[in-house]
């Protein structure tokens, strides 16, 4: 078997085509263990066969404490019907998910169908060092949102699950073709947590999020998912500790939630189905 970083030089040499140098915005090709460009800007795998694509170090709260019980919590079941429908909609081709992190969503879908191809990538190098544990065929790397290190049209599908967006950016490496699945939290989602966690909170809402969407692309499909999740108890206390709601949570109340979990948790969620509006063909 492959050591990772002779398994992600096999898709370099296979794929450099799909890369631009995000630096000078050059086509790259392939070298024995990375990329260059044209004008000369190298980029080397690490030994667990990832590229890191930014110039500077980013440190990120989200870290394998969090991935890890997310990580957990998504192969728990706890996704399933998102993912089944994300299923459903996706176009055949290649796939790049945006915000990546542990790689547990590819991992699922993969299982349904494999893609031609998938790239995830994230800001977080923890996330992506951890992706390459999954047991799956697909390339990672540390890569900044707003300048993606992709030529033009590359991608038959972008996924943006739970994560940010940078439009103009998804359209250029998208083909005319293409498609963008986006799932947003709904007014109920992970409900139960977030009354316990802050029981005085405002009303959640992610309108803007979803009429910013609408503005972008020609929305294709959309469909709200709501259902109510029982939690296995070996993944009880991965709630916890799987997502920012826990940052700053008065410790009394994690306290309180670990010696008496939730069983049950709400996923609410809107999955969206864009495509690129005409203007940009």
């Amino acid at each position: 078997m492959l050591k990772k970083i002779d398994r992600g030089a096999v898709f370099l040499q296979e794929h450099a085509a799909l890369f631009r140098c995000p630096n000078c915005h050059k086509k790259m090709s392939a070298k024995e263990k990375g990329l260059i460009c044209e004008a000369g800007h190298q980029y080397d795998l690490s030994k667990k066969g990832t590229l890191f694509f930014l110039d500077h170090q980013i440190k990120t709260e989200y870290d394998q404490e969090m991935f890890i019980p997310r990580g957990k919590m998504i192969r728990s079941g706890m996704y399933r019907p998102v993912i089944e429908t994300i299923h459903d909609w996706l176009p055949e081709g290649s796939l790049l998910d945006v915000g990546c992190g542990e790689g547990s969503f590819i991992q699922q879908l993969s299982q349904l169908r494999a893609p031609a191809f998938s790239i995830g990538f994230d800001l977080s190098k923890e996330g992506i060092y951890l992706a390459t544990n999954q047991p799956i065929s697909a390339f990672w790397c540390v890569a900044d949102l707003t300048n993606l290190p992709f030529a033009d049209q590359q991608f038959d599908a972008i996924l943006n699950i739970f994560s940010p967006s940078h439009y103009q950016e998804f359209e250029r490496v998208l083909k005319n073709t293409g498609s963008i699945i986006k799932v947003v939290p709904q007014a109920d989602y992970l409900a139960e947590l977030r009354a316990a966690y802050r029981p005085n909170g405002a009303p959640y809402s992610n309108q803007a999020v979803i009429e910013r969407f609408d503005m972008e692309m020609s929305i294709e499909k959309r469909e709200r998912l709501t259902y109510e999740f029982t939690i296995p108890e070996e993944n009880q206390l991965d709630l916890l500790e799987m997502s920012p709601l826990e940052w700053q949570v008065d410790p009394k109340i994690k306290q309180q939630l670990s010696e008496n979990p939730l069983k049950k948790i709400t996923i609410d969620v809107d999955v969206l189905k864009g495509n690129k509006r005409k203007r940009f063909q």
